[in-house]
C-alpha cells in the first residue's frame, strides 16, 4: 500500500468527487481512479460505489478504510509537529472554528496572548455554525471547535469551558423589562426573531418545545442565522430574541438592549471545546487549552 494511494483515497472520500480530489492533490482524475482501483484490488473489496454519473458513495468497507486514513494522516501530522518540538522550534498550525459570537466575544484575550507564547504557530480561525463545527472536527479539518456541550454528538469529545445561560433580548423600555419574572407565556405574546429551522439551534428547539408543551401560540416574524444580527434587529424594534451567554459575564451596556433572565427550570449547559476522541494533542495545542481553560472569564 503506497502513501499516495492513502492520501488520494482520503481526498476522494472527503470530497465525494474525483474532480475535486484531483484539484486538492494536484493529480489527474484518471490517476486517482487508478489508485483507488489498486487499493480495492489489494484489499479485496469495493471501497466506492458510483451513484449516477457524478456522485460517489463509500461502501461499508470504504467507510472503515476512510477512518483508517483519517487516523494515519492525523498521526503523520502529529509526528511532524513533535519532531519540530524536539528541535526546540514548535511550528505548525492551530485550527479553530466556532460561531461568530464566540470568536468575537470570548476568545479575544486568548488569541492575543497565544501568539506571544508560540510565534511560529499559525492560527486559522473559521466562523462556522455549530453543525458545521461538528463536521469540521469529525473530518479532521480543524483541531478544536467550540459548541454547546448538550449539542455535541457522542462520537466527539467535549471539554467543558464556561457555564451558559439563556437570556431574552428586548429593546430597552420594552414592556417585558418591567416584569419581575419573565415566563414562556409572556414571551409568546411578542413577535420573535429566531435562528432558521435548518440551523438546528438548541435554543430554538428548547423554546418551541416549551411553547408546545404549554399549548401556546407564538409568531416568528424573522429568522436570523447570526445572534449579532438578531440583536441589531431587536434594537430596531422588530421583535424579541434570545441569546445563550456565559453565566456571570457582564453584558454590553452601550447597546439599546435589555437582557432578561428567563424563568429558572432550564437544564444547565456549558460551552465546550470539541475535538475528536482520537485527536493527538501536541504540546502547543495543549498549551492553548491550558491558556483557555485555566484563565478567568473573558
Amino acid at each position: 500500500m503506497e502513501w499516495q494511494h492513502i492520501v488520494g483515497f482520503h481526498q476522494v472520500a472527503r470530497q465525494g468527487s474525483f474532480t475535486k480530489a484531483a484539484e486538492a492533490t494536484f493529480r489527474s482524475q484518471s490517476a486517482l481512479s487508478q489508485q483507488v482501483k489498486a487499493l480495492e484490488e489489494e484489499l479485496g473489496c469495493r471501497l466506492l460505489e458510483r451513484i449516477g454519473k457524478r456522485k460517489l458513495k463509500l461502501t461499508e468497507a470504504g467507510e472503515r478504510f476512510f477512518r483508517f486514513t483519517q487516523s494515519v494522516l492525523g498521526s503523520y501530522d502529529g509526528l511532524q509537529e513533535e519532531l519540530q518540538e524536539l528541535q526546540g522550534t514548535p511550528t505548525g498550525e492551530l485550527r479553530l472554528a466556532a460561531p461568530f459570537t464566540t470568536l468575537y466575544h470570548l476568545l479575544r484575550e486568548v488569541l492575543r496572548e497565544y501568539p506571544r507564547l508560540f510565534p511560529q504557530v499559525r492560527l486559522a480561525i473559521l466562523d462556522r455554525s455549530q453543525p458545521e463545527v461538528f463536521d469540521l472536527v469529525r473530518q479532521g479539518d480543524i483541531d478544536f471547535g467550540f459548541a454547546l456541550e448538550s449539542a455535541t454528538p457522542r462520537d466527539l469529545k467535549a471539554r467543558r469551558w464556561q457555564e451558559m445561560e439563556m437570556v431574552l433580548m428586548t429593546p430597552k423600555n420594552h414592556p417585558l423589562t418591567r416584569l419581575e419574572r419573565v415566563t414562556i407565556e409572556d414571551i409568546a405574546r411578542y413577535p420573535l426573531i429566531l435562528p432558521p429551522r435548518g440551523q438546528r439551534s438548541p435554543g430554538r428547539q428548547t423554546l418551541e418545545a416549551s411553547f408546545r408543551q404549554q399549548n401556546l401560540d407564538y409568531r416568528v416574524v424573522m429568522e436570523s442565522s447570526n445572534v449579532e444580527l438578531s440583536s441589531l434587529y431587536v434594537e430596531l424594534g422588530l421583535g424579541v430574541s434570545f441569546a445563550t451567554v456565559v453565566k456571570g459575564l457582564p453584558l454590553p451596556g452601550q447597546r439599546s438592549l435589555a437582557f432578561l433572565p428567563i424563568s429558572p427550570g432550564a437544564v444547565p449547559d456549558f460551552l465546550a471545546v470539541i475535538l475528536r476522541k482520537d485527536k493527538i494533542v501536541n504540546n502547543f495545542m495543549e498549551a492553548f487549552l491550558d491558556l483557555l481553560l485555566a484563565g478567568p472569564l473573558p
